[in-house]
């Protein structure tokens, strides 16, 4: 069970998309090498207000790149880094993982799975009308988060378009993701 990524991204700077590079390197403990969210502490900066003692559960983020078809098919352009991911991914069912899930990034990279990302209003400053279709509904009614996932990374390593992600779940019973 596994996929590929097919891009990686980084910025060094707060910006909300990030520019596709041709390698990342993954940090232990940190997240991504020169990254703005790389750090032990939490680097977003609304939680950093909050309170800038939090560990950051936010080190890496990754999206799955069907999520930019089915926003193709919407009428949206969406292309790997502009929704501010480090790592996209191709043949991951991303938002079905559950809390805890190992994902084996290339050669020695390893991150494990925190949460669902949270999207903010910057989304539809990116794309008007862009967060409506990362945050919805279901047919119940319960709010379905569709931006990626978070992780912190456990081992470090390079990671590059078109290494291989292979997933580790964690022992049962397993939990959904929520919200970091």
């Amino acid at each position: 069970m596994g996929g590929t990524v097919t891009a990686v991204s980084s910025n060094g700077e707060y910006a909300f998309t990030k520019p596709n590079r041709p390698g990342i390197t993954l940090l232990a403990g940190l997240g991504v090498e020169g990254d703005v969210h790389a750090g032990v502490t939490v680097k977003h900066r609304f939680r950093m207000a909050q309170d800038p003692t939090q560990p950051n559960l936010r080190q890496v983020h990754l999206i799955h790149e069907e999520l930019f078809e089915e926003l193709a098919q919407e009428g949206f352009t969406v292309r790997p880094g502009e929704l501010g991911e480090n790592i996209t991914t191709r043949g991951v069912d991303l938002l079905g993982l559950p809390t805890g899930t190992l994902l084996h990034l290339g050669p020695e990279a390893i991150v494990e799975v925190t949460g669902l990302r949270n999207p903010c209003a910057q989304i539809d400053a990116f794309q008007d009308g862009l967060l409506k279709r990362v945050v919805g509904r279901d047919e119940t009614g319960a709010i379905v988060h569709k931006a990626g996932i978070m992780g912190i990374v456990r081992t470090g390593g390079p990671v590059r378009p078109g290494d291989a992600v292979k997933i580790e779940l964690p022992e049962g019973p397993h939990r959904p993701l929520e919200r970091v």
